[in-house]
């Protein structure tokens, strides 16, 4: 199933994001477990969306952080001065998600390529 390998690769890249940030522990690794099975049932009813759903997992694991420990990631690219602030996932749907900074319009990695970035 097409969805499924999509599915497996989103949850493998927002991981490989949260080992970067060093924020992977247990309980925050479930966070990616309970988008994964939502959004089973979302590319489900629309497999067209199957190219979507890393941004989406990645999305949905950030905002499950932010109601329970905070920002992440963090942007790497303003780290002089002001409020630190999270990097957005953007297109919010499409394929091809990257991390990007907000205030800057930086694209900073894809989804999944922290790692490079943080040099993790």
């Amino acid at each position: 199933m097409e969805f499924e390998q999509a599915l497996h690769a989103a949850r493998a890249l927002v991981i490989a994001d949260l080992t970067a940030g060093g924020v992977a522990d247990a309980d925050i690794v479930s966070l990616v477990e309970d988008s994964v099975s939502h959004r089973r049932w979302w590319v489900e009813q629309w497999p067209e969306g199957a190219g979507f759903v890393a941004g989406l997992v990645a999305q949905d694991v950030q905002d499950a952080l932010l109601e329970r420990y905070g920002r992440w990631p963090l942007c790497p690219v303003c780290t002089e001065g002001g409020d630190p602030h999270a990097l957005d996932v953007e297109p919010e749907l499409g394929a091809d998600p990257h991390w990007v900074c907000a205030k800057t319009s930086v694209a900073v990695a894809p989804v999944g390529g922290l790692g490079a970035v943080l040099g993790k």
